[in-house]
């Protein structure tokens, strides 16, 4: 018996490599962390530390913008001025895929936090990667944040 689903499959099937982005052979797909915190719930304070956050991992890392394939935004709960994705936006990333969502409310965690977790396609090893904490988000991945801070000085 055959359903409407599978004739629908059926007739879609198309060669799966007309997907793919031609890349090098050296080049890794990664995924980047990285948070910061505000003082207040302003969007204007949201976008600026977003953008901040967003331009120090794209220099950090030596990326450009058509290396970040998506950013996938979380804040805390008590955040609700502006969507972080904006800020992206305004930087320039048009072409990737971003979304935005609230963070779990944990008891006793850090307040006034942006999240990001970006997926980067880039020709460097693992060990390349910095992934950054600033502002208060520090304290989150302390090992991260401290040896961020040595090489940035």
């Amino acid at each position: 018996m055959r359903t409407q689903t599978s004739s629908v499959l059926t007739e879609m099937r198309h060669d799966p490599r007309a997907d793919t982005v031609p890349r090098s052979s050296d080049t890794t797909w990664y995924a980047i962390r990285g948070a910061t915190t505000v003082e207040r719930d302003e969007r204007d304070e949201i976008l600026a530390a977003t953008r901040d956050l967003l331009e120090r991992i794209r220099v950090d890392n030596r990326l450009s913008i058509g290396d970040i394939v998506s950013a996938f935004f979380v804040v805390t709960r008590d955040l609700t001025a502006a969507y972080p994705a904006e800020a992206a936006r305004q930087l320039g990333w048009t072409d990737t895929a971003l979304l935005c969502a609230s963070d779990m409310d944990v008891a006793g965690s850090l307040k006034r936090c942006i999240r990001v977790l970006m997926h980067v396609c880039m020709q460097r090893s693992p060990q390349a990667v910095r992934h950054v904490y600033l502002e208060k988000a520090a304290s989150l991945r302390p090992d991260w944040s401290k040896r961020a801070a040595l090489e940035h000085e």
